[in-house]
């Protein structure tokens, strides 16, 4: 197939490199033409992809139309702040036929939409699919094993997808609840600055665990809420993707809330950051969609206070142990 990947960031270059090493035809398209130069030139991305090597298969470039020129497949990794933009920038260059895929997880800030929503309403098209789950950029383009979740309202979507990103050590499962693997992989970004800020004060496996697992319930509220499979939750989309956010040494959520732990200011830690740390905008929209639908998120509401309104850490777990007694 040949398949469009927009975003050379760590996923987006990941994506590239695990498609051409399946034999499609696959180009990588980044905004910056001197930075994309400079890959195109080294076959490398050290500043969100180190040490690992771009085929020279994947062409390398920042023409949008010469990108996605006879696509049957566009794969959009874009930071959820502006992944609206950069479908409106490709709007009337993609093909009919072809099939937009959101590997981005999070809401619209401004409209809460989820992605694949997004990028149908940006873009103008009509096939759109979702690829969520387990995914650190850093393994994935190293070939260690993973399993994550195509979903898309048609089976016929989800199974094109699935084939196209299948290999020996990336297993692709398919569903037909986008709400549910979308809500599961932007929530837990969320829940994941929780746990850092756990690590960062210092406490152990016990409060990581409570917090991984009432996370995991405050992401099934919301996503039932939503409209979602409760059972999706516990998949690779949800519980999956969960405990990896919440655990992995590549996570940018956990890292940017062991740091709050540690007592560094959110606009420090930003500020030093070259990757984006989805969880820290995206508490302030889960936390507005969850007071609408009047669905309880206490983690979420502590993780909102302390990157948004200045609430200190050690405050936000007081508040979190002191909430009236109730039944599991």
């Amino acid at each position: 197939m040949k398949i469009a990947v927009i975003g050379t960031g760590g996923w987006g270059t990941a994506n590239a490199i695990l498609l051409s090493g399946l034999g499609h035809e696959v180009s990588l398209w980044g905004r910056n033409p001197a930075a994309v130069e400079e890959m195109r030139r080294t076959r490398s991305n050290p500043v969100y992809l180190p040490d690992v090597a771009i085929p020279d298969s994947v062409r390398l470039t920042s023409d949008r139309a010469e990108a996605v020129r006879d696509a049957d497949v566009v794969a959009f990794a874009v930071p959820s702040r502006f992944i609206g933009n950069v479908c409106e920038a490709f709007a009337g260059l993609v093909g009919g036929s072809a099939i937009a895929v959101s590997l981005t997880k999070g809401f619209c800030e401004r409209t809460c939409h989820r992605m694949s929503e997004l990028i149908a309403s940006r873009l103008g098209v009509g096939r759109v699919a979702v690829l969520s789950g387990p995914s650190h950029a850093e393994e994935v383009a190293r070939g260690i094993p993973t399993a994550i979740v195509a979903a898309a309202h048609s089976t016929d979507d989800a199974r094109v997808v699935q084939r196209a990103w299948s290999s020996s050590a990336f297993r692709v499962y398919t569903s037909d609840d986008l709400i549910g693997v979308e809500v599961g992989g932007a929530v837990k970004n969320v829940i994941a600055i929780a746990v850092g800020c756990s690590d960062g004060l210092g406490y152990g496996d016990n409060t990581r665990a409570a917090l991984i697992t009432r996370g995991l319930a405050e992401i099934s509220r919301f996503a039932c809420a939503c409209g979602a499979n409760p059972r999706t939750v516990s998949g690779l989309s949800g519980m999956g993707d969960l405990i990896v956010t919440c655990t992995s040494r590549h996570s940018r959520n956990r890292a940017v809330g062991e740091r709050l732990g540690r007592g560094e200011g959110i606009d420090s830690i930003l500020s030093s950051m070259k990757m984006v740390a989805e969880g820290v905008w995206n508490s302030r929209v889960v936390r507005g969609m969850a007071a609408d639908y009047g669905v309880a998120m206490p983690i979420t509401e502590a993780v909102y206070g302390v990157c948004h309104e200045g609430l200190s850490v050690r405050d936000a777990i007081t508040s979190l142990m002191n909430r009236p007694l109730k039944d599991e």
